[in-house]
C-alpha cells in the first residue's frame, strides 16, 4: 500500500494559545517545509528558530530535480529568488578535468535565500514562526488534557508546548539528543561565497565543479547575485598539518588542483572568514524511532557534494507530514525514512571516503576520465529513489 499526503487546505495566520498540534525545532529546509505542509493542512504549528535573521550555512547549495519538485509543491518560486540553472558537472583533479552533462535539471540557490523563503511561506500558510529563539531543552511533558506532549524550554526562561515535537536542527545537535558517530566523522566543512573575475564567472556558469585534493574535496558553483559558492570538506588531520589556516588550505587545494586555483585566482571573498563546522556524523542514518520526529540531518547525514542532502531534508519533511496527518507514529515514520534513504547515504559516504583517500582519489579520477558515464550512474545512486518520492504523492511526470 502506498502512503500519500492527504489533501491539504489552507489555514489563516494564527497565534497558538496553549499547546500547538506541532512543535518544530529548527527553521532550515526540513523545519520550514514541514511547518508549511502541516499549517496548510489546518494544524496549529509553532516553529522555533535560533537565528533572528536570515543567515548562511555550510552547504553545497545544489538543488537536484527532486529538491526542485518538493519546493515547487510547497509554492516556492525558485527562479524569482534568483536560482541559477546547472546543466553539467566538472570533476577536476591534479591533471584531468572531465565534464559530464547532468541527467536531470538542477538549480543552485543560497541557503540564506532559500531558508528565508521557506519560513515566509510557512508563515503565510498559518504557522507561528518564532525567530531568535534558542531552545535549551526539549522534554516529553503531559499536557493539561493529560495527553502526551512535549515542552521546549527557551533561553529567555519561557516554554512552548506541543502535542508532537519535530527535531529539525540540521547539523547541530540539541542538548540531550546527540547523534552517534557516523561512518565518516573526521571531516571539517568550510564554506565561502566568492566574487570571481568576470571571465571565471562566465566559465563557471551552468556548472558544478568538483575538485579533488589531498585529504578532501571541494565544490564550486554559481549562486544568485553573480556569486560563487565554495564549499569543501577536509580531513581533520590534513587541516592540522596545514596549521589550521584557511589561506594555507586554499593554497594546498590550488597546488593539487590547478583548475580550481585558476578559477578562484583574484576572487574577492564575501565574508571576513569562512563558515566552518566539524564533528559531523556523515553516513549516520536514524533507524529506530521513538516519540520524537527527527527530520533532515537529524534523520540522516549525507556528505555534501557526494550526495543529495537538500532533497533528503525535504523528503523527510513531506514524509513526516504524511505520517503525522494520517495519525501514524514517529516510530513508523522513522523506519520508513531509514528504508527510503539508507542506500543513497551509504553510496555517497563510500564515495566521500574514497575521495579523501590517495588511492581512492586516483581511482575516481581514472574512472571519470575513461568512463564519463559512470558519473551519471553515481549521481543516480546517491539521490532519493523515485519510489520514495512517489510514496509521498509527488508527481514525477
Amino acid at each position: 500500500m502506498v502512503d500519500t499526503v492527504p489533501p491539504v487546505r489552507r489555514a489563516g495566520s494564527r497565534v497558538t494559545r496553549g499547546a500547538a498540534d506541532a512543535l518544530v525545532v529548527g527553521g532550515g529546509l526540513a523545519g520550514g517545509a514541514l511547518a508549511t505542509a502541516l499549517a496548510e493542512a489546518g494544524c496549529s504549528v509553532v516553529l522555533l528558530e535560533r537565528e533572528a535573521d536570515p543567515h548562511n550555512k555550510v552547504c553545497g547549495e545544489f538543488l537536484s530535480r527532486e529538491a526542485i519538485l518538493y519546493l515547487e509543491a510547497l509554492g516556492i518560486d525558485l527562479p524569482a529568488l534568483g536560482a541559477c540553472h546547472i546543466h553539467s558537472v566538472r570533476l577536476a583533479s591534479a591533471g584531468d578535468v572531465v565534464t559530464v552533462r547532468l541527467p536531470f535539471p538542477a538549480l543552485s540557490l543560497s541557503r540564506r535565500a532559500l531558508d528565508h523563503a521557506l519560513l515566509n511561506r510557512a508563515a503565510e500558510a498559518g504557522a507561528e514562526i518564532k525567530r531568535g529563539t534558542r531552545v535549551q531543552s526539549l522534554e516529553p511533558r503531559p499536557l493539561e488534557s493529560c495527553q502526551d506532549g512535549w515542552e521546549a524550554r527557551l533561553a529567555v526562561g519561557e516554554s512552548v508546548r506541543g502535542r508532537a515535537a519535530f527535531l529539525a536542527t540540521g547539523k547541530h545537535d540539541l542538548r540531550g539528543f546527540a547523534r552517534p558517530a557516523g561512518w565518516q566523522s573526521d571531516l571539517i566543512g568550510f564554506k565561502m561565497h566568492l566574487r570571481l573575475s568576470p571571465a571565471q564567472t562566465a566559465l563557471l556558469a551552468g556548472h558544478v565543479e568538483l575538485s579533488l585534493f589531498r585529504g578532501g574535496y571541494a565544490g564550486l558553483e554559481p549562486v544568485e547575485g553573480g556569486l560563487a559558492n565554495l564549499c569543501l570538506l577536509v580531513r581533520r588531520k590534513r587541516y592540522a598539518a596545514l596549521g589550521q589556516q584557511w589561506a594555507a588550505l586554499l593554497d594546498a587545494m590550488g597546488a593539487d588542483c590547478p583548475s580550481l586555483a585558476e578559477r578562484i585566482h583574484g576572487a574577492q571573498p564575501c565574508w571576513g572568514r569562512p563558515l566552518a563546522i566539524s564533528s559531523i556524523p556523515y553516513g549516520y542514518v536514524r533507524r529506530r524511532g521513538d516519540a520524537l520526529w527527527r527530520l533532515g540531518d537529524q534523520a540522516a547525514v549525507i556528505p555534501s557534494f557526494a550526495g543529495d542532502g537538500m532533497s533528503i531534508a525535504l523528503h523527510s519533511a513531506r514524509l513526516a507530514a504524511a505520517y503525522f496527518l494520517k495519525g501514524s507514529t514517529a516510530i513508523a515514520y522513522q523506519r520508513r525514512m531509514a528504508r527510503d534513504i539508507i542506500m543513497p547515504v551509504r553510496c555517497a559516504t563510500a564515495l566521500s571516503i574514497a575521495s579523501v583517500h590517495p588511492l581512492g582519489r586516483g581511482l575516481i579520477s581514472w574512472g571519470a576520465s575513461r568512463l564519463p558515464g559512470i558519473m551519471s550512474l553515481v549521481a543516480g545512486a546517491t539521490r532519493v529513489p523515485a519510489a520514495a518520492l512517489r510514496r509521498t504523492g509527488l508527481d514525477l511526470a
